[in-house]
């Protein structure tokens, strides 16, 4: 069976893309493949900066049981992309084998990758697991978000998904510097809503993990500045070994949990490259 073959029927969607900066300034794609349940929209450039937005979509709609997706981004020297989604990565019901996305970034000398996408809503009886590494050059930054929405079920009981697994590892000359491992089992909870590992009371997680040497003690003081203007929310802010930081916070919706995110990247903008305020708006 050929190499193609193969690709076929292991994944129901792949994407590839590969980012080089031009002469004058503007990011534009040097390569560019899909296949299957996953393809981008014509690439945007949102400001002045050169920076190009592409948006990744899924015909299908959803993640059904035994999908699996892959996505492999490659940023040559100096390019710089903001990447989100059409709309909510949705996860239905997977009695056997559960849903698998897998991403692969590579970040070369000086580049800048914002991933953004939209919330990831785990339906009653979904098993979802998202595995997603990064190489890049100790020049190059990261910005990248999630947050994870549990979703409508007939019961009305707040957590009717089965297992969330999102792992992300960040690596730079092939060594790990940042791990982050989020496992959500609802039935290890023997409380309900408030047990200890059902996010103490909240319905909703976000993650923004930010690794870039631009991301000094003043940044990451702004962004704890931000978590504590909103009583809502429960989390923290923690720097990491390199420079960077990652945020975590706990809330009662999607708005609450994404808002803070939407304003520590907005901050982030106006202190390192004097950009405007992310605007995603997909309607």
């Amino acid at each position: 069976m050929s190499a193609l073959a193969d690709a076929a029927t292991l994944y129901r969607g792949e994407l590839d893309l590969g980012l080089d900066r031009r002469g004058d300034g503007r990011t534009v794609a040097r390569s560019q493949y899909h296949r299957g349940a996953l393809r981008v929209l014509r690439p945007m450039y949102l400001d002045a900066t050169g920076q190009v937005t592409y948006v990744v979509v899924n015909p299908g709609g959803a993640y059904l049981d035994g999908d699996r997706y892959r996505i492999d981004v490659t940023l040559d020297d100096g390019a710089d992309l903001l990447l989100t989604t059409q709309s909510a990565t949705k996860v239905y019901r997977t009695p056997r084998e559960g849903a698998i996305q897998e991403a692969r970034f590579v970040l070369g000398s000086g580049s800048r990758l914002e991933y953004l996408p939209d919330q990831l809503i785990a339906y009653r009886g979904s098993r979802y697991e998202q595995d997603t590494r990064i190489e890049m050059d100790p020049t190059a930054g990261l910005v990248m978000a999630e947050v994870v929405t549990p979703g409508w079920s007939p019961s009305g009981a707040p957590f009717g998904y089965r297992e969330l697994r999102l792992r992300t590892e960040v690596a730079m000359g092939g060594r790990p510097v940042v791990v982050d491992s989020i496992v959500l089992d609802p039935s290890d909870g023997a409380g309900g809503l408030g047990a200890l590992g059902l996010l103490e009371g909240h319905s909703h997680l976000g993650s923004l993990l930010v690794v870039d040497p631009r991301a000094d003690q003043d940044a990451v003081d702004a962004v704890r500045g931000l978590l504590a203007d909103r009583p809502a929310l429960r989390g923290g802010v923690s720097a990491l070994a390199v420079p960077g930081f990652a945020l975590r916070a706990l809330g009662p919706s999607t708005d609450d949990v994404g808002g803070v995110i939407r304003s520590a990247v907005d901050n982030l903008r106006a202190r390192w490259g004097g950009q405007g305020r992310v605007d995603l708006r997909k309607y």
